[in-house]
């Protein structure tokens, strides 16, 4: 695809939309190589990525992937010998590690789900795990570089002795802070100079303190004096620093053997990951944008069904229908200037760009792309100071260059044909250079304001005529595509509207010759009837989308009602097995009884027929099927018969509430206590009128409820949204339950679960206390919530 279309189109405008949505420097790099494809396997394996990509959005909102910076550098350096990486550039290839690990799971989770996919999980199967390589990394790096104090024995050793030192000389010096000796001291702080814990004492009772002097102050002033009783502690200090050094060097020696030999394993795994957040970014510009999947035309037919321009805001955009290359393989837009003529040609050319680069498109579903070798625009000012070279001039330069290479597998884009010279000789090179291009088989969408080419459009089969929709009543273009009508002058319309003379306007159509009179009412006629033929279609358009969407409703809540019927049969079923098995015992108790009374008295025997008799009409109602006047079944649906303030029974946290109003997919607003919850309507259940059985059957679930139910919630790989909604059920569930303290594990990332966690508690007045973790527990990645 040639660099000049590119600019004239501002593809490039469309790639910096895209990396709004990027996470990986890879990712970054794979956009701003990407150009249009002109192979139709390559656009359809592009377009299956983008879907498989869409799917996952709409689905799971999107594939994990963090933030990653480019380890290419760094696998370079490991080719040299000896040569050692540092904690950040580690914590780097940890992160990377960590990532393939979470996308290799989240599709695994993805197969076990049965979600369909295409292509992506072609991609993932060519990861390359490293389990024992990541769980090392992962214990011995943070996300900041720092080596932490699990990689090694010896450096958890080292970093507690550390601790204890500097707690005993803090504690020591902190008695000359505190003691007598406070008011020689400049101020009552603990400081450090050279690495060594030092106070500020005033120059002129330096005597009074044995020790070494380390700095002074600008002024003189102030002396940083180490007391003589921390000078050993302070060695001590620093020889366990420099230990620590060491064993840190030591430890990044290690971690970088480790993955030296995986070098290439690294580098294809950070290409994989790259190519999945493209696709990421692809899925989410499309969701946000409200793109779809074209369908590809082998043949470079193309068939837009209301394309909107993917640069201009869709509560601005006017969407168009625009079709070529089956029935005509040219189309000229003739009418007057500032109609949209520019846009919709523009339109065409970068939708197509998108398209053959594997995005979705600004458009309605059903629409169709090509897959041309090339597209050449002639759009805009192309005047040429530095050529020296008029527009006109500059136009047909660049004419020439598109003649001299487009084939029948292009598409040309050709704005203003002909304009900046005189009319009648402009539209004669416009004539010729269409038939040009029409020879050779390309598709051609040009605009002209010449009206010499309407008839000239009329009269060559495979080209076709439009133009761009113009309101006379109120002077404004309206922006729509017209298929099949020519352009219409509206000068003279125009004129007459703005309160011009009548007698100058007659005049003027008099001026006017009889055939561009007839061509100019044949063509408003045929403006104002297919004007009528779009708005029905819109009306009839907008009917079948609601009656479309009151069908899906429909289907739902029919479907809804199908599963709960089934359920509640079901339940009721149940429940009328229960009774006859009941029934059942005691018709063979009571047959045993009869057996055991005749033998004893010796009475005349019970027919033993008889017997079997009476017990297999009991049988037979265990599975009687037509439970119209079953009085389980009708107490079954009684119970789930709901009114906004009837009392329920919540069943799975065993407590009493109070309905107040219903929302939507089957979901009631409970009030139980001075708790506001939205509740499953299957969940619900109508209290019972006996309050001493109610009671009981509260008690009974509550214990199963609280016994089950976890003292730690885990946030981590959700998003915000749910999981603030999942935090705020919890938070209601646990004091349903009685706990004192509950842990919510959100884990450090980029802090955005966390922030959210805490800004809940603050808001919430049931929670006494809040804080986070110890650092042995988790620390700021989890926090510890006390309840009232």
């Amino acid at each position: 695809m040639n660099d000049k279309v590119l600019e004239t189109l501002e593809y490039g405008k469309i790639k910096e939309q895209l990396t709004k949505f990027l996470a990986t420097d890879r990712g970054n790099e794979i956009v701003g190589q990407l150009t249009p494809s002109a192979s139709v396997d390559q656009v359809n394996q592009r377009l299956a990525q983008t879907t498989d990509g869409a799917d996952i959005v709409r689905l799971k909102g999107e594939i994990p992937i963090p933030k990653l910076t480019e380890i290419s550098p760094y696998m370079k350096r490991l080719r040299i010998e000896n040569a050692s990486l540092g904690g950040t550039e580690l914590a780097q290839i940890t992160k990377l590690l960590r990532a393939v690990q979470v996308v290799s799971d989240f599709f695994a989770d993805l197969q076990e789900e049965d979600v369909a996919l295409k292509v992506l999980p072609q991609i993932v199967n060519r990861l390359t795990l490293l389990p024992d390589v990541t769980r090392r990394m992962l214990s011995s790096i943070d996300d900041d570089g720092r080596v932490l104090d699990g990689a090694s024995s010896e450096l958890r050793a080292i970093r507690k002795s550390i601790s204890a030192t500097q707690g005993n000389i803090r504690s020591r010096m902190g008695k000359f802070i505190k003691g007598s000796d406070a008011k020689y001291l400049s101020e009552p702080i603990i400081t450090v100079r050279d690495g060594r814990f030092v106070l500020p004492i005033k120059a002129e009772y330096k005597q009074r303190f044995g020790g070494i002097i380390h700095d002074q102050s600008a002024s003189g002033q102030t002396l940083y004096v180490e007391p003589n009783t921390v000078v050993e502690m302070n060695n001590q200090l620093r020889r366990d620093q420099l230990a620590e050094r060491a064993e840190v060097r030591r430890i990044l020696g290690e971690l970088t053997n480790l993955i030296r030999p995986h070098r290439d394993d690294l580098l294809a795994n950070m290409d994989l990951i790259g190519q999945l957040d493209f696709v990421n970014a692809k899925a989410k510009l499309a969701h946000q944008t409200g793109s779809i999947e074209p369908k590809v035309s082998a043949d470079n037919v193309v068939k837009l069904r209301q394309a909107r321009h993917p640069l201009i805001p869709r509560d601005k955009v006017v969407a168009n229908d625009i079709e070529i290359g089956d029935q005509y393989h040219a189309i000229i837009v003739t009418g007057p200037n500032t109609g949209g003529k520019t846009i919709t040609i523009k339109t065409v050319g970068l939708l197509e760009l998108m398209a053959q680069s594997g995005l979705f498109i600004t458009a309605n579903e059903g629409s169709q792309i090509g897959v041309f070798d090339d597209i050449f625009a002639d759009i805009g000012d192309e005047q040429s100071i530095e050529a020296n070279l008029s527009t006109f001039s500059s136009h047909m330069d660049n004419i020439i260059s598109i003649l001299n290479q487009v084939s029948q597998n292009s598409l040309v884009l050709l704005d203003e044909l002909g304009a900046g010279t005189d009319p009648k000789e402009g539209a004669a090179l416009a004539m010729a250079i269409i038939d040009a291009f029409h020879k050779i088989g390309c598709e051609l969408i040009a605009t002209t304001h010449y009206p010499e080419l309407k008839a000239f459009a009329y009269n060559r089969p495979g080209i076709i005529n439009a133009s761009m929709e113009f309101d006379v009543d109120t002077l404004q273009p309206t922006y729509r595509f017209l298929l099949g009508i020519p352009g219409q002058s509206n000068a003279l319309n125009i004129v007459s509207k703005l309160g011009m003379s009548k007698q100058i306007v007659d005049q003027a159509r008099a001026f006017t010759d009889t055939e561009n009179q007839d061509i100019n009412n044949m063509i408003e006629e045929l403006t104002a009837q297919t004007k009528r033929a779009h708005d029905e279609a819109d009306e009839l358009n907008t009917q079948l989308q609601q009656a479309a969407k009151l069908h899906s409703e429909l289907q739902d809540k029919f479907t809804k009602y199908e599963n709960q019927k089934d359920r509640l049969t079901e339940q009721a079923k149940e429940r009328a097995n229960q009774v006859v098995e009941e029934a059942k015992k005691q018709a063979d108790q009571i047959i045993a009884d009869l057996h055991e009374k005749q033998a004893k008295v010796g009475q005349v025997a019970v027919k033993e027929n008889e017997l079997i008799d009476a017990k297999g009409a009991l049988n037979k109602l265990e599975t009687a099927p037509n439970l119209t006047r079953n009085k389980v079944l009708k107490k079954e649906k009684t119970k789930h018969d709901f009114h906004p303030g009837d009392d329920v029974l919540v069943k799975s946290y065993g407590q009493q509430g109070t309905l107040l109003r219903r929302d939507k997919n089957h979901t009631w607003d409970v009030q139980i206590g001075i708790l506001k919850m939205q509740i499953e309507e299957s969940d619900l259940e109508k209290a019972a009128k006996n309050t001493k059985e109610k009671n009981q059957y509260q008690t009974h679930v509550s214990r199963t409820r609280s016994a089950g139910m976890s003292p730690t919630l885990d946030l981590r790989g959700h998003r915000y949204e749910e999981a603030m909604t999942e935090v705020d059920r919890y938070i209601d569930s646990a004091l349903l339950a009685g706990y004192p303290s509950v842990t919510i594990i959100h884990g450090k990332g980029t802090g955005a679960l966390r922030k959210g966690v805490t800004e809940y508690l603050k808001r919430n007045p049931r929670v006494k206390s809040f804080g986070y973790s110890a650092p042995n527990s988790g620390g700021d990645g989890s926090t510890v919530v006390k309840l009232k």
